[in-house]
């Protein structure tokens, strides 16, 4: 009995479903045995906060992920496993996300009695900046930045609404202002407290001066700037957090495996150089001083 069209029609149906399931695992498994090999270099344990834009299946529409407290419990887990005398590796690439969520991560990375790494090699904003403050080492590519973690209100900064109090006389701000600038003067407090306690960590050492603790406090929490300034590792550095800059190639490496999805043509095309007759080499990641003024100084 010979093969038909309608034979092959269906085979090749049965191998294209197939396929995404093989390149799924294909990719984790790739994934898997970079974290690992990372891990095992540094004697560490490793964590990897990634979010990217996500595009729904058929529809194409794009959703911007965010820390949620699904996140929280994965990551609360991870460190729950992880022995008190084995440092902690974060990597963060992250836009912010839920308070709730942010502040249990941040507690338990500064109850480690290890030394906990944040790693950020393009941005953590926000809440992701608020995590960044929970290690005892922030190490950032040289164009990577950070985020002031000021309060939001819905769709307006903490800052601004306590400002229209401030500014206007009462008889002339409507009620909802006035409950919405009291939500602000609250949250900014909580929000300042909370740093606070991160900065003034000790353990397993001293992060942060104690004189530097307060100036940073002030940059970051009370809406000098718009929500999505970015902070350089000039300003970060200038203000006394604790920066390292330059990653290694693992680091890079390692994002790689985790692509934005792609819907179409790519925004970004380019080919690597130099080759070297094989897979191009990474150069050793450098950057210079950037001298400029700092509207949060």
């Amino acid at each position: 009995m010979g093969f038909g069209i309608g034979d092959l029609f269906w085979i090749f149906l049965l191998l294209s479903s197939l396929q995404p399931i093989w390149q799924r695992r294909q990719i984790e498994f790739r994934r898997f045995r970079a974290l690992n090999e990372f891990q095992r270099g540094r004697n560490s344990r490793v964590i990897l906060l990634i979010h990217r834009q996500e595009s729904i299946s058929l529809l194409g529409i794009p959703i911007s992920r965010y820390i949620t407290i699904e996140d929280s419990e994965q990551i609360l887990r991870a460190i729950r496993l992880t022995p008190p005398d084995v440092p902690i590796d974060l990597i963060l690439h992250t836009p912010g996300g839920l308070v709730l969520a942010t502040e249990q991560i941040a507690r338990a990375l500064i109850r480690h009695t290890a030394k906990v790494t944040v790693f950020v090699p393009h941005y953590a904003m926000s809440g992701g900046t608020m995590l960044a403050l929970a290690a005892d080492e922030i190490v950032m590519d040289a164009n990577a930045v950070l985020g002031p973690v000021d309060p939001q209100l819905g769709n307006y900064p903490a800052a601004s609404l306590i400002k229209v109090v401030e500014d206007k006389p009462i008889s002339e701000v409507d009620d909802q202002t006035i409950i919405m600038a009291d939500l602000a003067r609250k949250a900014t407090q909580q929000v300042q407290r909370f740093v606070r306690t991160l900065l003034k960590d000790s353990m397993p050492k001293q992060k942060v001066q104690p004189e530097n603790i307060e100036n940073i406090i002030e940059a970051l929490t009370t809406g000098r700037v718009t929500h999505d300034y970015p902070i350089t590792v000039e300003e970060a550095t200038e203000m006394g957090l604790p920066i390292t800059v330059g990653l290694s190639n693992s680091i890079y490496e390692l994002m790689d495996l985790y692509p934005q999805p792609q819907g179409g043509r790519p925004s970004v095309q380019y080919i690597p150089m130099p080759f070297d007759g094989g897979r191009p080499t990474l150069p050793t990641p450098k950057g210079r001083p950037m001298e400029e003024p700092s509207p949060m100084g």
